[in-house]
């Protein structure tokens, strides 16, 4: 007999939320027959309503981009949030909930961003639509496997939302009967390699029946290359030191005696990077076929300069929109909390323009960037400023006014300091800095001069310098690159025009980094995909301005020669590459955990300059804004202490 879908109850037993037999998607499923009482046979009796069935199973995934539900945001020691500010803190705009995490720790009992139980919800909705989906009659047999494939993409990519976070979890092949007993869904953890086959079974088996491509109307749901791309990103993961034998965890044991890291030897330890570089060839393949392209800025007045154009290039792969580059944008997540983010962290970069207020609500500009994060951005000659003969970092802070050759990055004649001159473009282009110019919000781009361009002033007392608690970068630096360039102050400086744009979880450049670091941990960067590792890399690098790896470390500038030649430096040239490009962009969160080097970089702590400095010399002192705590422990979440008393047969983090 069919259950009544509103009758289905959120019953948790055994810990992991009765997502094995009693969870419901109710909340969301707009299905209501004539009798009043929504059930399965109706939800599925046609396809207009099996299609908001599916629609269902799309609105679990995970904010990304929403900074008040994805910890990779202001959990990532890329920002660096006002402490205390109250104006903004609000589950609508943007709430403290991850800032806290970053500067505090995790916690067990209520752990930040905890969504164990919702995504398990989705995977039981996932499941009930590909058990019933059969029986809509009006639904063509193609349409039905597209819609099958999607519904199991999604499962899938919720198993590994799971994993990223808990490490082993466990995995649901099939949801329990809804009459299952306590004990039965009482389930274990299954072991970190089960979690991570079972997930590139399931997108390999989605593949398919997905197609390569969809009109702008569709844009968001699922098709091969976001499928494959996924599938590549899983693979890497699986087969990075955090999942792959890792050694640290080979204690997390359950009470069956099972290792849920188990110890491997070198040769399975390959065996996971030979798999991603199949998985990433693949992607790359189908991406490509799919009409995936680097952005290139095609909308770009031909009149504005180059280096301009650059600029727009560079934050545009991130918030231009739906272009070639954006495999897989993010359509789900609560649009105020971009809004606001745009609202509430940008400067009010249009002072000039007859503005002297903030208003009520925008440009508190409360958002920071810490300078590890400025210090990971290369040159202008596309080398790390450590590698770089003709950089002297002892003269960071010294001081230096803008020239003619900085003309379009920085005001001229004003004081700022030699660190932020004669950086690479992405330099200028992701972030905003005392004298630097911010390319946006003009009412029209044919710009005939650099004083056409607004710049920031950020000294204490200054158009943009701190006022108070709440308002002005702790740092001194802005996450510029998050802020499309068309986003303005209105008239009354008290509302702002923001731009909304699908926040991008997988982009074409992205992949092309993942494909290169796999290369290089199977083979090192001579072997037999080694012209491949280069391309791809090199295409990310030109398209920033700046030479190819084999032309910078060869050239006349670099300290290390042939850097590239080894594996370990290799290694190194293709982490750094990923922090610069997909900066503010949810990865380095994600990438310092599977690296397993989370706990040395946040070591460093969150430094700016002293922000309530009125002069340059005040202004221009490294400052320790907070420290960011880590231990071995942290590179996975707590289980919920509640999920773990109702289920005995979990096993609880180790350190937790």
């Amino acid at each position: 007999m069919l259950k009544k879908i509103y009758n289905i109850k959120h019953i948790v037993m055994g810990g992991v939320l009765a997502v094995f037999g009693f969870a419901s998607c109710s909340d969301y499923l707009d299905v209501v027959p004539d009798d009043g009482n929504a059930d399965l046979e109706s939800a599925f009796h046609l396809r207009s309503t099996a299609i908001r069935y599916l629609s269902t199973c799309y609105g679990y995934m995970t904010g990304e981009g929403a900074s008040g539900s994805d910890p990779a945001m202001l959990g990532s020691d890329e920002f660096c949030d006002t402490y205390t500010r109250g104006i903004s803190n609000t589950s609508g705009r943007v709430p403290m909930t991850f800032s806290n995490m970053l500067r505090y720790g995790q916690k067990a009992g209520s752990p930040y961003g905890d969504d164990w139980d919702w995504m398990y919800r989705g995977i039981r909705c996932c499941d009930i639509f590909m058990d019933n989906v059969h029986m809509v009659p009006d639904l063509g047999e193609l349409e039905r496997k597209r819609w099958i494939a999607e519904a199991r993409f999604l499962k899938a990519y919720y198993h590994f939302n799971l994993i990223r976070k808990y490490g082993p979890i466990p995995v649901v092949v099939q949801s329990k009967p809804m009459d299952s007993s306590v004990e039965e869904v009482r389930v274990y953890r299954d072991d970190i390699d089960s979690c991570f086959n079972f997930v590139l079974h399931q997108l390999t088996e989605a593949i398919p029946d997905l197609p390569l491509e969809v009109d702008i109307n569709e844009y968001g749901r699922i098709t091969q290359p976001i499928a494959a791309a996924l599938r590549a990103r899983v693979a890497v993961y699986a087969a990075s030191p955090l999942f792959n034998g890792n050694a640290d965890f080979k204690n997390l044991v359950d009470n069956r005696g099972t290792q849920l890291f188990p110890t491997k030897t070198d040769e399975q330890k390959q065996a996971r990077w030979n798999d991603a570089v199949q998985y990433c060839k693949e992607a790359v393949d189908i991406c490509q076929a799919g009409g995936k392209r680097m952005y290139d800025a095609p909308e770009v007045y031909e009149i504005m300069p180059d280096t301009l154009r650059r600029e727009i290039k560079i934050r545009g792969a991130m918030t231009a929109g739906w272009t070639t580059e954006k495999i897989w944008g993010q359509t789900n997540a609560d649009r105020t909390q971009q809004q606001y983010w745009q609202v509430l962290t940008m400067p009010n970069i249009q002072y000039r323009a007859g503005i002297t207020s903030p208003g009520n609500i925008s440009c508190y500009a409360f958002m920071g960037v810490p300078l590890k994060i400025a210090d990971m951005f290369y040159t202008k000659h596309g080398l790390p400023m450590a590698s770089d003969n003709t950089w002297d970092s002892s003269k960071n802070m010294e001081f230096r006014e803008g020239d003619d050759s900085h003309k379009y990055y920085i005001q001229e004649g004003y004081t700022t300091v030699r660190y932020n001159f004669d950086r690479e473009p992405r330099y200028y282009a992701d972030l905003g800095f005392d004298g630097g110019k911010w390319l946006g919000a003009l009412p029209s781009y044919n710009i005939s001069s650099p004083n056409d361009v607004y710049y920031l002033e950020n000294r204490f007392g200054m158009t943009h310098g701190k006022t108070n608690n709440e308002t002005g970068s702790p740092t001194g630096y802005y996450p510029k690159k998050t802020i499309p360039r068309v986003a303005r102050i209105g008239s009354s400086g008290s509302n702002v025009s923001w731009n909304w744009y699908p926040y991008p979880i997988i982009r074409l450049a992205d992949l092309y980094l993942l494909y290169a670091e796999a290369i290089n941990e199977a083979e090192g960067p001579n072997g037999a995909h080694s012209q491949d590792l280069f391309n791809y890399v090199d295409s990310v690098r030109l398209r920033a301005g700046i030479p190819g790896v084999k032309e910078a470390w060869d050239s006349q500038y670099s300290k290390a020669p042939g850097k590239y030649n080894s594996q370990i430096g290799m290694r190194e040239i293709i982490r750094q590459e990923r922090t610069i490009e997909l900066c503010f962009e949810s990865q380095r969160f994600w990438d310092l955990r599977r690296w397993m080097t989370a706990a040395e970089e946040y070591a460093k702590g969150q430094y700016g300059y002293t922000v309530t400095g009125a002069t340059p010399e005040d202004y221009y002192r490294k400052l320790l804004i907070f420290e960011t705590p880590f231990v071995l422990r942290d590179y996975f979440w707590p289980i919920n202490t509640t999920n773990m008393e109702r289920n005995p047969n979990l096993v609880q983090n180790l350190g937790w």
